[in-house]
């Protein structure tokens, strides 16, 4: 087992239906609103896998910016697009079934090989994206039904 180098929580609370307030464990965070699309909430904020794909969008590029100033270039405006495809599994149920991300770094051509060498190794850097892909273990309690 890996040794535990820091650690973190957030809480949510529901607001109505599929509305959950999320609030983070550091008090200059913002609090946040997530619900479901219809039918089942009103998509009056982002649901799960959009904060997913934000996640794993910002972590990609937060390591690429890391690993290229390392390597000595100087991207000029990170960009981050992600898609992401939602399919049914065998049992009918959604699932995340691909992500893709395109990174534009904004690289000037005088710093282009400096950013290929970063190219070669951001992605070990990128904590949630080889967490994704790797499959993180949940542990999952119900309280009060135990």
């Amino acid at each position: 087992m890996s040794e535990v180098v820091s650690h973190y929580s957030i809480s949510m609370d529901q607001i109505s239906d599929f509305e959950f307030r999320v609030r983070f464990d550091k008090p200059d965070h913002p609090e946040l609103k997530m619900d479901e699309p219809p039918p089942l909430g009103k998509d009056s904020g982002p649901n799960a896998g959009r904060l997913l794909a934000a996640a794993i969008g910002n972590c990609l590029s937060a390591s690429f910016l890391f690993a290229a100033r390392k390597s000595g270039a100087a991207p000029t405006g990170m960009r981050a697009d992600v898609k992401v495809e939602v399919i049914r599994n065998e049992n009918r149920r959604f699932r995340i079934g691909r992500i893709e991300v395109q990174l534009d770094p904004g690289i000037k051509p005088e710093d282009l090989e400096k950013a290929k060498a970063a190219a070669q190794m951001f992605e070990d850097f990128c904590t949630i994206t080889a967490s994704v892909r790797q499959g993180i273990p949940v542990d999952v309690k119900l309280r009060g039904l135990e």
